[in-house]
């Protein structure tokens, strides 16, 4: 009889080289667990490289999973259990590993040669270093290539499929079903069926060596989390965002036009987006980044959605433009994923830095509209927003996500699309008593109008224009005013941004203030705290410009505010400038989310300094 345990949580670490498959490892597993109806979080860890030498500690992807029998909102600060395709995988990773965690080694490829590339005086499976830990060596490589022996594929080939027997002994340790890991092979190598084939069966051979040789002498399970009631896939940021794009396309009737120059991590949207067009999506890899901004002003224009997205160094080569549509008052959304810097920096590591470059970073008066999706599903409603906000008021919006968002993923419940509003788009068509910079009372919103709509012909660009008329303007006072009524229509938009909402007590001793995509991190935290007997708030801005309108009241209720950012205090020093709180900010910038438990420390001391004054 099966010797079964259930846990309400696990967090499980898959790392290996980079060509070990341990992406799409993790991915699946996700998927399953999605299946299962299991709450999860996830955070893949990529390495910048792009070929590093197999074997060394800076080749080593990892992927993470937290999955949960309740709502969790984290990757988890540390894995439970450590699959470790290889030495460097294991050396890179064991600091993280809970103590008394399981390790599950590939044995075949702790050889001396890899031993030493991982920099290991010795074996950690023979030497006792590992006795702290339940550790299992399992021959991975020879398991997998025996249950292949039969198969007309060579041995190169063989050796890729070591990550789906993985995969198999990993579902069978967690009790996860097959058939989804099975469905997606179908899909994957539908064109190669012998590679099909093979990795089919590596996966069952993988599942099934467990009973038959119990190398576990228990396995887990994790029963499902009560979830709202609905239809739920797993899904990403990137994904997400493509969703959210398509969906505001289709809700304002207008085309999109996103024009992407590949980088990380901004290229996967684009990479999505490009296989949409049956959605009526039009994708375009530029030649530079200035070509990707200026052709999505162009495609504004024109009356489509003119989208771009980037990272930090990107938007640097982006600003000239993104100030002329500033200037112009075109409706544009720029993503900007924002990744570790400065410079080239860790371009596959995740950072909150560029929130101040999005505030003030262009020449003179230029005010744009800022938002910060808070986790992966949300990058789908933020999209759709940005869309709304840059057509009702006729400005770029920039879109602060990052890598984190983007590669990591969780549950989401599908959306009735019947009950997203529509976004209502109003093109000016008749020419009796136009000017192009005429203004709509409430937004001060100028007329969008198509390129060659007849008698509606106009001049914008980055020349500064009279008020109204929409001629070239030197104009000392027409240039005072034309700024103000720019910086004051971004400042109006606040009408359409909701109240900022306090989770906890409504007023009291330490307010936690949070933006993008710390959210879970600092969800969790508060929620740990509260439970040991503190009095913990929290407020998470999604709007960024303009902030809340209720915001400086919310910060004055509180003894104490704190400010968790990935940056070096940016967001702390926005709320001391404008509502003089004396915010005392929580920051790193290693290139990796918050730990809960490093959080929670944080909150503890500052509420114990504010007991002891």
């Amino acid at each position: 009889m099966d010797n079964i345990e259930k846990l309400d949580k696990v967090t499980v670490k898959f790392a290996g080289d980079s060509g070990d498959g341990v992406q799409i490892m993790g991915e699946q597993f996700g998927n399953v667990t999605a299946v299962v109806g299991n709450d999860f979080a996830t955070l893949p860890d990529y390495p910048a490289e792009i070929r590093a030498p197999q074997g060394t500690t800076y080749g080593v992807s990892s992927y993470q999973i937290q999955f949960a029998a309740y709502d969790i909102y984290t990757p988890g600060d540390n894995p439970d259990v450590l699959v470790a395709f290889n030495p460097a995988a294991l050396k890179v990773n064991l600091p993280t590993l809970k103590p008394g965690g399981i390790i599950i080694a590939n044995e075949d490829e702790f050889t001396e040669q890899n031993l030493r590339k991982a920099g290991f005086e010795s074996n950690p499976l023979e030497d006792g270093s590992l006795n702290s830990y339940r550790t299992y060596r399992v021959p991975i490589t020879r398991l997998t290539l025996e249950a292949l022996k039969e198969e007309p594929i060579g041995h190169r080939e063989k050796l890729r499929c070591k990550n789906f027997f993985a995969l198999g002994m990993i579902s069978w340790l967690f009790s996860r079903p097959l058939d989804p890991i099975i469905s997606f092979i179908n899909k994957r190598f539908a064109s190669k069926p012998e590679i099909l084939g093979a990795n089919l069966k590596a996966l069952k051979a993988g599942y099934n060596i467990c009973d038959t040789m119990e190398i576990f002498p228990v396995h887990y399970q994790v029963p499902p989390a009560r979830l709202e009631p609905g239809k739920y896939r797993n899904i990403n940021g990137a994904l997400a965002t493509a969703y959210g794009l398509v969906v505001a396309s289709y809700k304002s009737g207008l085309p999109i036009v996103y024009c992407g120059y590949p980088i990380t991590p901004a290229s996967e949207v684009l990479h999505i987006l490009s296989a949409l067009k049956h959605y009526g999506v039009i994708s375009i890899q530029t030649e530079d980044e200035i070509a990707a901004i200026t052709m999505a002003i162009g495609a504004s224009y024109a009356g489509a959605l003119g989208i771009t997205g980037t990272s930090g160094p990107g938007l640097a080569l982006k600003i000239e433009s993104l100030n002329l549509a500033v200037m112009a008052e075109i409706p544009l959304v720029v993503f900007d994923y924002q990744r570790s810097g400065i410079s080239t920096g860790m371009p596959t590591k995740t950072e909150q830095g560029d929130l101040l470059f999005a505030l003030f970073g262009r020449p003179s008066d230029s005010h744009v509209i800022i938002l910060a999706p808070c986790s992966p599903s949300d990058c789908f409603w933020t999209a759709i927003e940005a869309v709304k906000l840059a057509t009702k008021y006729m400005t770029p919006v920039l879109v602060l996500s990052d890598q984190f968002l983007i590669h990591s993923s969780e549950p989401w419940k599908l959306p009735e699309l019947e009950n997203i509003p529509n976004i209502e788009i109003e093109f000016r068509k008749n020419p009796e008593g136009f000017y192009p910079y005429i203004r709509d009372e409430k937004t001060l919103a100028r007329p969008w109008v198509k390129v060659g709509t007849p008698g509606l012909e106009h001049r914008i660009g980055g020349l500064e224009k009279s008020h109204i008329y929409g001629n070239v303007s030197y104009d000392p006072e027409n240039h005072d005013l034309m700024t103000k009524l720019r910086a004051q229509k971004v400042q109006r938009a606040v009408q359409d941004i909701p109240d900022v909402q306090i989770m906890g007590p409504s007023d009291g001793e330490i307010l936690v203030v949070g933006w993008g995509s710390t959210y879970g991190h600092i969800k969790a935290a508060v929620e740990l705290a509260n439970s040991e007997g503190m009095k913990v708030s929290m407020i998470h801005l999604r709007h960024l410009n303009p902030l809340p309108k209720n915001l400086g009241e919310v910060l004055r209720k509180f003894k104490k505010v704190v400010v968790p950012e990935l940056n070096l205090g940016q967001l702390s020093y926005v709320i001391r400038a404008r509502y003089l709180v004396d915010a005392i900010g929580y920051n790193r910038v290693t290139g990796k989310p918050f730990n809960v438990s490093e959080l929670l420390s944080f909150i503890k001391e500052e509420y114990k300094g504010l007991k002891t004054h």
